[in-house]
């Protein structure tokens, strides 16, 4: 069975809007080595939530992966595309007043870029 992640990002960077806009894009600029292990790790049509940083700090738009590249193991390629909002943004509060993240990386290391979820946490997110 295969993981469902979290992927952080600055909207004034990349925000979830920019990715729906392009439809598909690589995601890139990793470097946590945690983090770079997850990617790595990713399979195709792994389910993944967008979480915007800086002031908005939530979880707010759907999105899969389409292919993973490890060639290179230090910078993984991987290729995803834009799903839908979610229907309300979750704000990292409320996902911290949820017991199902008690040990979650996104609670534990804040910095974490890219987090796997379970199941349960994906289905708090997305309300699916």
């Amino acid at each position: 069975m295969s993981l469902d992640y979290l992927l952080k990002t600055e909207p004034s960077e990349y925000s979830f809007a920019d990715l729906q806009r392009d439809k598909v894009t690589v995601w890139d600029g990793v470097t946590n080595p945690v983090a770079v292990k997850h990617l790595r790790e990713m399979t195709s049509g792994a389910r993944l939530i967008i979480y915007e940083t800086g002031d908005r700090k939530s979880a707010v738009g759907a999105a899969s992966v389409v292919s993973v590249d490890a060639t290179d193991p230090k910078k993984p390629m991987v290729k995803i595309k834009a799903g839908k909002a979610l229907p309300q943004p979750v704000s990292l509060q409320q996902i911290k007043a949820n017991r199902l993240f008690a040990d979650s990386p996104l609670v534990r290391q804040g910095r974490l870029s890219v987090v796997p979820l379970t199941q349960a946490q994906h289905k708090a997110l997305t309300g699916e």
